[in-house]
C-alpha cells in the first residue's frame, strides 16, 4: 500500500478546498458579514496540515485500485470535516456532528438538512452550503485531476473510484484532459442556468445559489420553503429542465459537441431515463389533479418538478408531496431507487444498472425456457461482459445490505417506519427529502447523533458507490506489509 501517495493526494485536495473558501470570503466581504472570520480561521488552521501533506516525499509513484479506492474514501471524509468548520466557527451550526452531517449532505449532493430555518443565515455561509453541491457534483478528485500535474495511469483508479455508475471511461486518451472537458461542460451549463434564472426574476445571488444546487443535483436552498418560496412558474420550469439535463451522462454532451448525434440517440440508457421521467410525470400529474382542485397546469408543473427533482436526486421542492395520494408517493419512492444516468451528477442506483438488471433477469428466464440457446446481455448493441453484470448485482446487494443495517440502527430513535426507512433511502440515494418527518417540509434535526453519523456514512457510501467506504473497514488495508 502506497500510503505516502495517498497522503500527498489528500494534501493537494485539501489545498484546493481551502482555496475555494476564498469565494464565500468574497461574498461575506461584499455583504459586510462578520462570519468572514470563520472562513479565514479555517484556512489558517488547516493550511499547515495541507502544506505538510503536500510535501510528503514518495519513494514510488505507482497507484493501484486499492490505493485509488482508499484515497477517494479518505479524501471525502477529509473535505467533509474541513468543510464543516466554517459552520461551527461561525455559530451557524454549533454541533460538530450536525455540521459534518450538513457538509457531507452538501458534498455528496444529498440535500438532507438538520437546519429548521435557513433564511436568517449569513449569505457567505448560505453560499458555501450550496457551493459544496457544485464541488461534489462532478467529483472533487476529478476537479483536482484537471489542475494538478498528471498522475499518469494512476489517475484512472481515482476516476473509477469516484465516478458515479459502472465502467467510467475516458472521453479522450488523457485522464487530465477528460477531467477538464467534463468541468468545462459543467461550468457552462451552470452559467447558462444562472443567467436564465436571473432573467426569470431572481436576484443574482439567488440565481447563482440555485444554479450550483441544480448543477450538483443537491437541493440546498436559501429559502425555508425551497423553490416554492419564489412562487414563480418560469423559475420552476427552468430548474426542472436543468435538473433533467444534469441527470444525463456528461459523456453524451461531449458526443453532441463533436457532432455524434446518432451515437447519442442510440443510447439505451438515455432512452430509458427519458421514458421513466415522462411516464412518471404523466401518471403523477393525473393522480394529483383532484389534490390540486382540478388545476391541470399546476398538476403538470408540480409533477414535472418533483419527478425531475427525485429521479436526479436533487431534492428541491415546490409542493409537499408528503400529502400526495399513495400512488404518487410510491412512484417517487421507486424513482429514489432508480436515480439518474451513470456519468451524471445524480445519485441513486443509476438507470444503466436498472436496465442491466432487467435484461439479465430476462436472459435467465430465456435460459430456463430454452436451455440450449446462448444469449448475451447487450447495451447499445454491445455485449456486456459477465464481470460487469456480476458487479451490478453485487452493488445492488451491497446497497440493500447497507440500507437494512442503517435502518436497524436508525430505528433505535423510535420514529415511525416510513420516516426511518425513507430517511435511509433518501441519504444512501443522495436525494435529500424522504417522507413523513423527513418530507419536503421536514428535516433531520430530531435524529440522534448516532443516527446522523450513520446517515452521513450512507450519504458517502451512496455518492461513492459503496466500495471506497467499505474498503476502509478491511483490516488488511491498514497492515504495513500490505
Amino acid at each position: 500500500m502506497n500510503y505516502k501517495m495517498v497522503m500527498k493526494i489528500i494534501g493537494n485536495v485539501l489545498k484546493y478546498e481551502l482555496g475555494l473558501l476564498i469565494i464565500p470570503i468574497i461574498i461575506s466581504l461584499y455583504y459586510k458579514e462578520a462570519e468572514v472570520k470563520s472562513f479565514i480561521f479555517t484556512i489558517l488552521l488547516m493550511s499547515p496540515i495541507a502544506i505538510a501533506l503536500c510535501k510528503v516525499r514518495t519513494t514510488k509513484n505507482e497507484m493501484y485500485a486499492r490505493e485509488g479506492f482508499l484515497t477517494v474514501g479518505l479524501t471525502w471524509i477529509t473535505i467533509s470535516f474541513v468543510g464543516a468548520l466554517p459552520f461551527v466557527f461561525s455559530g451557524s451550526i454549533p454541533s460538530i456532528v450536525d455540521a459534518i452531517f450538513e457538509t457531507v449532505s452538501g458534498f455528496t449532493t444529498t440535500g438532507a438538512t438538520i437546519l429548521t430555518e435557513v433564511q436568517s443565515l449569513p449569505n457567505g455561509i448560505l453560499f458555501w452550503r450550496s457551493f459544496t453541491h457544485w464541488i461534489g457534483g462532478m467529483g472533487f478528485l476529478i476537479f483536482i485531476l484537471a489542475l494538478i500535474p498528471s498522475l499518469g495511469n494512476n489517475s484512472i483508479h481515482l476516476l473509477k473510484a469516484e465516478s458515479p455508475g459502472p465502467n467510467p471511461g475516458k472521453i479522450v486518451p488523457r485522464i487530465k484532459d477528460t477531467a477538464k472537458i467534463l468541468y468545462v461542460i459543467y461550468f457552462i451549463l451552470t452559467m447558462i442556468e444562472t443567467v436564465l434564472l436571473k432573467i426569470a426574476g431572481l436576484s443574482w445571488f439567488d440565481s447563482a445559489l440555485h444554479a450550483v444546487g441544480t448543477a450538483g443535483t443537491g437541493g440546498f436552498s436559501n429559502m425555508n420553503a425551497s423553490v416554492a418560496a419564489f412562487n414563480n412558474p418560469a423559475v420552476e420550469w427552468i430548474i426542472t429542465i436543468f435538473m433533467i439535463l444534469f441527470g444525463v451522462n456528461f459523456a453524451l454532451y461531449f458526443q453532441m459537441i463533436k457532432g455524434n448525434k446518432k451515437d447519442v440517440l442510440k443510447s439505451e440508457e438515455l432512452r430509458y431515463y427519458i421514458l421513466m421521467v415522462l411516464v412518471s410525470i404523466v401518471l403523477i400529474a393525473i393522480n394529483i389533479i383532484d389534490f390540486n382542485g382540478g388545476d391541470i397546469s399546476k398538476s403538470i408543473r408540480d409533477s414535472s418538478f418533483q419527478v425531475a427533482s427525485i429521479i436526479t436526486t436533487t431534492g428541491y421542492a415546490t409542493a409537499d408531496f408528503n400529502l400526495w395520494p399513495t400512488l404518487s408517493k410510491m412512484i417517487l419512492i421507486m424513482l429514489m431507487f432508480a436515480g439518474a444516468m451513470a456519468g451524471s451528477t445524480g445519485g441513486g442506483i443509476k438507470t444503466v444498472r436498472i436496465v442491466i438488471i432487467f435484461k439479465a433477469i430476462k436472459r435467465e428466464i430465456d435460459k430456463i425456457l430454452h436451455p440450449k440457446r446462448v444469449k448475451s446481455v447487450k447495451m447499445d448493441g454491445k455485449v456486456i461482459d459477465e464481470d460487469t453484470i456480476h458487479g451490478v448485482f453485487l452493488f445492488l446487494g451491497g446497497y440493500i445490505i447497507i440500507s437494512l443495517i442503517a435502518m436497524f440502527i436508525v430505528a433505535l430513535d423510535g420514529f415511525d417506519l416510513v420516516t426511518t426507512s425513507t430517511s435511509v433511502i433518501a441519504t444512501i440515494s443522495n436525494i435529500g427529502p424522504g417522507l413523513e418527518m423527513v418530507g419536503p417540509i421536514g428535516n433531520f434535526s430530531e435524529f440522534s447523533p448516532l443516527s446522523k453519523i450513520v446517515l452521513s456514512f450512507c450519504m458517502l457510501a451512496g455518492r461513492l458507490e459503496i466500495y471506497p467506504m467499505l474498503i476502509m473497514f478491511s483490516p488488511s488495508i491498514w497492515r504495513k506489509n500490505y
